[in-house]
């Protein structure tokens, strides 16, 4: 088989087992952050944790052992911008906050039968897509050009190593101190521990992260056709899947929108063995103007931020790039700003109940 369908495949793969665990677990950065400041249950919190830590450990390992090198992803460059990383993180945490969940939470909503996801992936993807290539894309290279500067070191590993440590052993040190504090965060909690069905969510998807840098990285590793070096990650692919399906035969079948098709189907399938589907819309033209510009914002952030909850939170931040921790702090700031505070934003049904009282 050709590296580039086996690399297809593969996605694919990832993406039905991504899908059905994120349907059976609830797996979002948003519901985590709700059920922790809103609610009071950090149980989720912890599983977003727990697959950081594994996505760490497993993509580190692979990364010393020479079977992936981190150095070809677009996480690790040699120049960045911090603020437009930075910004676009709070814009897609504060959208993902007014659309009631991340882009992969949407795509395993769809699948359950919630046409509000439908909307909410498609208005993401249009913007995400105005924002690499359309309207919105000048402005965006503009700022770019304007703040980024060349950062040596570029991550936590080369970061250590300027103190005499050697690679492999900065990048030991680096991953084991951020993993064993996800992983003593984690399992702190009393609830978590008890929660057999979450702890197995979290090592799952840690390992699709890994699994998705090993068969971009090794699998796929093809000098005559090159296949670029990523992993889960939502923003593009969904932009790209779009556009894959009004323009295919244009267009050439890739890992991303593979993985985002399989997603889909694996939510689909998941729900429909569980009884699980059902069909939702939106209570009210004010409800899906919020969770529309919610979307809007995620496609314009997540571009300028080089993905999304998991595309910087998980597998950026497996990377240990020093540009993935920047998007990442905007991405839960502007997430809490959602959440609590003067920008809190009302949960849909309780401002429709407000408004109706009045």
């Amino acid at each position: 088989m050709e590296s580039s369908a086996l690399v297809i495949l593969a996605g694919l793969g990832i993406g039905l087992v991504y899908g059905a665990v994120g349907l059976l677990s609830g797996f979002c950065l948003m519901s985590s952050m709700r059920g922790w400041l809103a609610e009071g249950d950090g149980r989720l919190v912890r599983t977003y944790a727990l697959a950081i830590a594994v996505a760490i450990a497993a993509s580190q390992f692979l990364a010393g052992s020479g079977m992936v090198d981190l150095g070809k992803t677009i996480y690790l460059q040699p120049s960045f911008s911090a603020p437009v990383l930075f910004l676009g993180g709070l814009l897609f945490g504060y959208g993902m906050v007014l659309s009631n969940g991340c882009g992969s939470r949407a795509l395993v909503l769809l699948g359950r039968g919630n046409l509000r996801s439908f909307v909410v992936v498609i208005v993401l993807a249009i913007a995400a897509q105005m924002t690499l290539k359309g309207l919105i894309a000048p402005a965006r290279i503009a700022l770019v050009q304007a703040s980024q500067t060349t950062v040596n070191p570029n991550s936590l590993p080369s970061l250590l190593a300027t103190l005499g440590l050697t690679e492999s052993l900065s990048r030991v040190v680096a991953a084991v101190l951020i993993v064993l504090v996800l992983i003593l965060f984690a399992f702190a909690h009393p609830g978590f521990r008890r929660s057999p069905g979450q702890i197995a969510a979290g090592i799952i998807v840690g390992l699709l992260v890994a699994g998705g840098w090993y068969v971009t990285g090794h699998l796929g590793a093809d000098d005559f056709n090159p296949i670029p070096v990523t992993s889960l990650t939502f923003i593009a692919p969904i932009a790209d899947s779009l556009q894959y399906g009004m323009l295919s035969t244009g267009l050439t079948l890739n890992f991303g929108i593979a993985t985002v098709a399989g997603v889909f189907a694996g939510s689909l399938a998941t729900a429909l063995a569980t009884r699980r589907f059902k069909l939702e819309g939106y209570s009210s033209p004010r409800h899906m103007l919020r969770s529309g510009s919610g979307a809007a914002l995620m496609g314009i952030g997540g571009v300028m931020a080089f993905g999304c909850s998991i595309g910087q939170g998980l597998t950026g931040v497996s990377t240990l790039a020093l540009g993935s921790f920047v998007a990442l702090a905007g991405i839960l700031l502007g997430t809490t700003a959602g959440l609590r505070g003067a920008l809190r934003v009302q949960p849909a049904q309780s401002a429709e109940a407000g408004s109706t009282a009045a």
